[in-house]
């Protein structure tokens, strides 16, 4: 796989400046393609992907050797990366959690001595990893102003290739992804170069984080396109009481449903995809910049909670043959399960979305809307028997800022902001698509049924709020206090 993801520039093809501001969506298009037939070999690309983005981004010269090689077509030349974060003291508060010291040679580089407790593609060529930098007195600063971010290669230059004082300590037995190796690393005094000015390891990964999480999402909806087609096929080939499953209104019904949230799906990941390849090549609106920061997050939880609510319902439509491991069905599922955990989870992503809002004062929601509301119109100009689902659309749209606005501060209903946001820009995509030369008539249903069926914002909200979180503390916490 490392071989065919070389030579088909699956990482290349998002650098390869021939392609402009188009280069990203055709990246993209190809990974969904290639995502759920490489073994899971889509996760070392994701991180591969990233650790070209970082350095990229952040313009690190004395790295170009490493961006050549993750960017290379030829297969004795391309380098995969690691991404070297977690430790035993936590996932996503690497701030905190990170214990790894770097000491300081004389030569400029770094030994770095601590425990990795969750490194996927183990077998990778470099990674990306965070690290304290020590103190002359032996100390390390603490909190996220202490972290830094570092370089190494995961084998020496010598003619055996020997591990860069790295010892592979565990496998981990995880409940899906078994195919791809993810270990708990021990570095005892691992070579590496510091790649971020001191104390600023967190803010540099966050080009890393962008790309990584839109990866992430490909992830998700190419799994559900694949256990959708699977399902669409086996419907014809099923025979139940007489019939093909495909004759029963509603088990095509069903799969009507999870074809509508995988089209949504895939609408969020190729908008986002299409701003982040204008962003590089520095051609997006000022709008857009705000979107994309915004996007990103909501895209990353939302495709990944809907293509594990789709894979379950896939999984169900093959009936008992389903849940046979003969069939090679649960492995679909069991894989989706790492997307709403891998590169933050679904609350800490919400939050994340809070914070895109709160940090730009506003702006980025005010960007939001304006973009909105103008393909809104165009749609509704282009097509005008999609106005009624334009204003459905639009009114969910206007409900959600304005509750935005007044009540940012709510904490406790970021998970139904976020899913919102969500609705309303797939919503936004779909009917843009259906008023485009380019749709055919199963888009213009798509984006109707989309519009229709969008969750009202206004009623899940007033149900959030008859629910206090004192009454949510208590339900979860008081009846346990006294017991042993």
């Amino acid at each position: 796989m490392k071989k065919v993801a070389a030579e088909e520039g699956i990482v290349a093809i998002g650098y390869d400046k021939q392609y402009g501001e188009y280069k990203r969506l055709y990246q993209f298009a190809k990974s969904l393609l290639f995502t759920p037939s490489s073994g899971l070999y889509s996760c070392p690309i994701a991180m591969t992907d990233g650790a070209a983005k970082t350095i990229q981004t952040l313009g690190i010269k004395k790295l170009d050797f490493a961006f050549k090689r993750l960017t290379s077509r030829d297969p004795s030349e391309f380098w995969t990366s690691g991404q070297w974060m977690t430790e035993r003291g936590g996932g996503s508060d690497v701030g905190t959690g990170t214990e790894t010291v770097a000491i300081p040679k004389s030569d400029g580089k770094y030994t770095l001595h601590g425990y990795k407790w969750f490194s996927s593609a183990t077998d990778s060529d470099m990674a990306i990893t965070l690290a304290r930098v020590a103190n002359s007195d032996g100390t390390v600063n603490p909190g996220s102003s202490g972290v830094s971010m570092f370089f190494l290669k995961t084998r020496n230059d010598d003619k055996n290739g020997s591990l860069n004082n790295i010892q592979v300590m565990k496998l981990k037995n995880k409940l899906g992804t078994r195919q791809l190796p993810t270990g708990e690393l021990l570095l005892d005094g691992t070579e590496a170069e510091l790649i971020s000015d001191f104390g600023r390891g967190i803010p540099s990964i966050t080009p890393m984080l962008t790309s990584t999480r839109i990866q992430n999402a490909t992830a998700s909806v190419s799994g559900m396109r694949r256990i959708l087609n699977l399902a669409r096929d086996y419907s014809k080939r099923r025979v139940c009481f007489g019939l093909p499953i495909a004759k029963y209104p509603l088990h095509i019904n069903t799969m009507a449903q999870l074809e509508l949230e995988t089209r949504g799906g895939t609408s969020l990941l190729m908008e986002t995809v299409r701003m982040l390849g204008r962003s590089e090549e520095g051609t997006n609106e000022p709008d857009e910049e705000h979107i994309l920061r915004l996007l990103t997050p909501v895209l990353k939880l939302y495709t990944a909670k809907k293509g594990m609510s789709v894979m379950s319902e896939g999984l169900e439509l093959f009936g008992g043959q389903g849940y046979i491991e003969d069939t090679g069905i649960p492995k679909h599922f069991r894989d989706a399960q790492v997307l709403p955990i891998w590169e933050g989870t679904t609350n800490i992503l919400s939050l994340d979305v809070l914070r895109a809002i709160g940090k730009s004062k506003g702006e980025t929601l005010n960007a939001f809307e304006r973009n909105l509301k103008k393909r809104l119109k165009q749609s509704e100009t282009a097509r005008p028997e999609l106005s009624s689902s334009v204003s459905s659309v639009g009114n969910q749209l206007d409900k959600l800022i304005r509750t935005l606005r007044e009540h940012l501060v709510q904490e406790s209903a970021a998970r139904l902001y976020a899913f919102a946001i969500g609705d309303v820009a797939i919503g936004t995509f779909l009917l843009e698509h259906a008023a485009s030369k380019a749709a055919d008539k199963t888009d213009l249903t798509a984006a109707i049924r989309w519009a229709q069926h969008i969750p009202k914002f206004e009623e899940l909200l007033a149900r959030h709020e008859t629910q206090p979180d004192t009454d949510s503390n208590e339900l979860v916490f008081d009846c346990y206090e006294n017991t042993d």
